[in-house]
Parts: structure tokens; C-alpha cells; sequence
């Protein structure tokens, strides 16, 4: 895909493996964009510096943070409206649980809830599904003309494209629910209830990972009940985006025979 190609749209996504300089062409790719006069903004989920590295900047936040002027004057560029930012995985998903949570106080139940601290950030897939969520933000503010998201690292583009679906069925597992909800409750009543595979279950998970965990991961089900719609339809809604004309796929790879026919496979796959 050209430059040209690439800038077309209102959204570009660079995807690729890692070290082949797929954040610096993120960065390039704004940085054109935004010379052009069209109000930018580049978002990378590596929390490694090499986006602000690649900007002149020290760091970055979950929030956009406009380049200053003085950074292109210094690079013998005009000044452009060029907007920054770093995912901050576990704020986005805090904020999403916010906003699909039934009631305040449900919200906090499961902020504090122990065995979200621990997902919130490690979750296969969730920083993929946050990008995808901030990108969603993003777009439907309307403030920018040009969106680009630099990925993390993956050896296919369309890992990015499919993590938030693993991590939605993750969310919703009936089987999961099935064997943790009973829990509860606690005390030993709530095995009656159950039929013997249930209760031989969770007393083996009880003695791996103690009572006091599998109740942290009980409850943060029981409490995210009701919530799991609002995460698939907005999960659909970015697909819908992804899908639009207004979205651009960019893989990056190195020239080297297997990295040439890794991103060949991409581009086949994601046409697809």
C-alpha cells in the first residue's frame, strides 16, 4: 500500500511483528497526515518510548497530548496539528466498566474486585479489544480527519483484528460461569445444588488456588452479569468500523524472505 493509499482513508492501522519499524512508520504516516492539515492523532499500545522517541516527546498518556510547535520548528517542519497518546490498558477497561455497569456501586465492586486487578491488564486480547474501544472513542468524537493506530507486536495482522471476540467469549463463558457462580455464596449448602462434576471441580480448584480466589473470581462474574452485551455490541460496532471504506490496513514486515512472505500471507488473509 502506498502512502497516498494509506492517508486516503479516515483511519490507518500498521500491524506487524515486532522490530521492523512498524512504530516509526505509525509515527511517519501521522506526521504526513497531520502536514497536510488534517487534524491527527497516533495512538500506540506498546508501553515502551518508541512512539515518543520517534515524536521528540518524553512521554506520553492515555489521554492525546498535541505535539508541540516547537518540535517541528526544531525538525525544520511547519507546525501540525498532531496529537499523541499511549494505551492505557487498565484505565480504558476501568472506564468501559463505568459505563456498562448497572449501577455505581456495581462498578466499584468490580473495580475492587481482585481477580479483575489481575485481568484487567494481562487478559489474552485485552489490550487489542482497548485499542479497538479508544479507537471507537476517537472516531466517534469527530475530532480528528486522520486515526492511526500503531499495534503490538503480533506475527499475523488479523491477531489484532480477532482478540477482542476472545476476549468477549471469555467474558461471556457459560461454562466458566456455570462452575464459578454457584460459589458465591460460600460454605459448603451450595455443593448440594450442584451435580457431581461441579462439586469435585471446584473443590480441586479450591485447594490450587485457595477459596478466597476462586470468591474473588465468583464474585467478579456475578457482578459483571448483565454487562456482557454492552462489551459485544460495542465490540460489533468497531467491526463494523474496521469494515468501512474509511479504514486502512498497513502491515509492516523487514525485507527479509520469511518476514516478506509472513506479510504477503497477511495481506491475503485480511483481504479475505
Amino acid at each position: 500500500m502506498s502512502l497516498e493509499s494509506a492517508l486516503d482513508g479516515g483511519i490507518v492501522i500498521c500491524a506487524g511483528p515486532g522490530g521492523v519499524g512498524k512504530t516509526t512508520v505509525s509515527a511517519a504516516i501521522a506526521l504526513e497526515g497531520a502536514l497536510r492539515g488534517r487534524e491527527t492523532v497516533v495512538v500506540t499500545i506498546d508501553p515502551a518510548k518508541r512512539l515518543a522517541d520517534a515524536l521528540g516527546l518524553e512521554e506520553l498518556s492515555n489521554e492525546p497530548r498535541r505535539v508541540p510547535e516547537a518540535r517541528f520548528r526544531e525538525a525544520g517542519l511547519p507546525p501540525a496539528p498532531l496529537d499523541a497518546m499511549m494505551l492505557d490498558t487498565k484505565t480504558t477497561f476501568d472506564d468501559l466498566v463505568h459505563r456498562y455497569a448497572k449501577t455505581g456501586e456495581r462498578a466499584e465492586l468490580i473495580l475492587g474486585n481482585r481477580f479483575y486487578q489481575a485481568i484487567s491488564g494481562a487478559l489474552s486480547g485485552t489490550h487489542e479489544y482497548m485499542a479497538m474501544e479508544k479507537l471507537y472513542e476517537l472516531h466517534a468524537s469527530g475530532r480528528y480527519d486522520l486515526i492511526v493506530i500503531d499495534t503490538p507486536p503480533t506475527r499475523n495482522a488479523l491477531d489484532f483484528i480477532e482478540a477482542p471476540k476472545r476476549m468477549t467469549s471469555f467474558l461471556e463463558g457459560r461454562l466458566l460461569k456455570w462452575f464459578l457462580l454457584p460459589a458465591i455464596g460460600g460454605g459448603r449448602g451450595v455443593f448440594r445444588a450442584m451435580n457431581l462434576a461441579a462439586v469435585t471441580f471446584l473443590r480441586v480448584v479450591q485447594k490450587v488456588i485457595g477459596a478466597d480466589a476462586l470468591k474473588d473470581t465468583a464474585d467478579f462474574f456475578a457482578n459483571f452479569e448483565g454487562m456482557y452485551e454492552g462489551f459485544k455490541e460495542r465490540a460489533q460496532e468497531v467491526y463494523e468500523l474496521l469494515r468501512r471504506n474509511v479504514t486502512r490496513f498497513v502491515v509492516v514486515v523487514s525485507p527479509t524472505d520469511h518476514a516478506v512472505e509472513a506479510g504477503r500471507q497477511q495481506k491475503v488473509r485480511s483481504a479475505g
